[in-house]
């Protein structure tokens, strides 16, 4: 499922270009020369042949609704081969912004996230906005400890998946997925 697109250490990933154009929580995607180079060529709204945004509340109930959303889209995009892989990228993204980009007694935690769908041609990107700002991290749990691996399911089903900052407050987690 890599394709012929390697895959990018996140962090690599994100030293994006600054001070040209930013990215707002009120856009549905970023400028012209946000993404990080070694993705550009998947990112750019230039290239896209559809796309399709949900706006999610946050509740537990919206990794279900994520869910739903991405597997209708992806049915309409006559791209059921990618189902599977998308369901799981999106349940575990919506799981980590609810998770980690808000908190209950955090007044942004009203905010809606946002999930957007990208498609070019044979490679769908799925993005993931929230309020929060701390970075997504890849970590290693021990055998012991609970949960931990979304970011590794991610990167397993993904070509490349990286995260950018928001302005003026928030960020988007992002991955692309080949056909």
């Amino acid at each position: 499922m890599h394709g012929s697109v390697p895959h990018h250490d996140p962090v690599q990933s994100t030293n994006l270009t600054r001070g040209q154009n930013q990215w707002s929580a009120l856009d549905w995607w970023p400028p012209i020369g946000w993404w990080p180079e070694p993705a550009r060529d998947l990112l750019e709204p230039g290239s896209a042949t559809a796309s399709a945004t949900f706006v999610l509340p946050p509740r537990a109930e919206s990794v279900h609704s994520a869910r739903s959303f991405a597997a209708g889209t992806l049915s309409g995009w006559q791209l059921a081969d990618l189902l599977d892989g998308m369901e799981l990228v999106v349940s575990e993204l919506v799981t980590n912004a609810l998770r980690h980009g808000m908190t209950l007694t955090d007044t942004r935690a009203r905010e809606a996230m946002r999930l957007s769908l990208i498609r070019r041609g044979g490679h769908v990107t799925c993005a993931i906005t929230d309020p929060g700002s701390s970075a997504p991290v890849l970590r290693d749990p021990t055998p012991f400890e609970p949960g931990g691996l979304g970011l590794h399911i991610v990167e397993s089903l993904s070509v490349c998946w990286g995260w950018c900052p928001l302005a003026p407050q928030g960020k988007a987690v992002w991955a692309v997925l080949a056909a």
